[in-house]
């Protein structure tokens, strides 16, 4: 087996480790994003939900719990998406030119970034799970020490596949683009709906019929359904609403995020291979 993109993963989490500043902010912004967002308005929503009585044996959750799975959705939205920045960077400094003469398969450029794209966001994720807790989000709650440990890999799971397909799309994107603040424009233009279409803040029942077919399909709303799905429970109030996820639904969210994985990494490696770097 062709291990070489291994090399590939540890230059780019090298890279990762040592800008301090990229690393420090990625692993704050989201906390506090938590810490005065959620708590502010938790206080708001959650003085209204206590209002809606609740069918008894469904757990209710108050609206941080609620939303630090869209939090750490968020996160590693912006981290994948912008986790092609660096193959730009490479091409524009005459560095990705030596990238692909090496002796290996240019699909270890993609995997490689896949790979270093899934650790980042798998330590991030783990991050606002252990801060979310200490603020009081209540995730695992009632949960037996192994029911909570095959929760915790079912979020990464999630994470980690979610994770691949926008890491793929950044690189696909990173090699169409000639300068730094094109991209960064462009990805500045795809988090804006792909974040707000989606379950990730409130529910999507009351969106207008297109921005629900557009939630349908949008990989964040899948990846929340799972976060919560595996960290709430299949059945909870939140918000004055009830939510129910089922298993078939698990599968279905899953298989989407796969799919799309799948066609982003077809999209990187036809860039990465078509490419010319001079």
């Amino acid at each position: 087996m062709d291990r070489r993109f291994l090399t590939i993963y540890w230059r780019d989490m090298l890279r990762y480790v040592r800008f301090r500043a990229l690393l420090f902010s990625s692993l704050v912004q989201p906390a506090l994003w938590l810490a005065f967002f959620g708590i502010a308005m938790s206080s708001s929503f959650d003085a209204v939900s206590s209002q809606i009585p609740v069918a008894p044996g469904i757990l209710r959750v108050g609206y941080l719990t609620f939303m630090c799975a869209g939090v750490i959705s968020m996160t590693t939205l912006f981290t994948s998406l912008f986790g092609g920045m660096s193959l730009l960077f490479d091409k524009n400094w005459g560095l990705l030119r030596e990238v692909m003469a090496a002796p290996m398969a240019r699909s270890n450029i993609v995997l490689g970034m896949g790979l270093s794209g899934i650790t980042k966001s798998c330590i991030q994720a783990v991050i606002i799970l252990l801060f979310g807790l200490l603020l009081g989000v209540r995730f695992f709650d009632g949960y037996a020490p192994l029911h909570t440990a095959v929760a915790i890999v079912g979020i990464l799971a999630f994470v980690s596949v979610f994770a691949l397909g926008f890491v793929f799309l950044s690189a696909a994107i990173a090699l169409s683009m000639e300068s730094p603040e094109g991209m960064q424009g462009i990805m500045t233009l795809l988090t804006m709906p792909i974040f707000f279409a989606s379950n990730a803040l409130y529910p999507i029942e009351a969106f207008p019929s297109v921005l629900r077919m557009v939630s349908a399909v949008n990989p964040l709303t899948h990846m929340v359904t799972g976060i919560r799905y595996f960290a709430i429970g299949p059945e909870f109030s939140a918000i004055g609403r009830t939510f129910t996820y089922s298993a078939a639904d698990l599968m279905v969210s899953f298989g989407a995020l796969c799919l799309f994985a799948a066609i982003t990494f077809a999209l990187a490696l036809y860039r990465v291979r078509s490419a010319r770097v001079t």
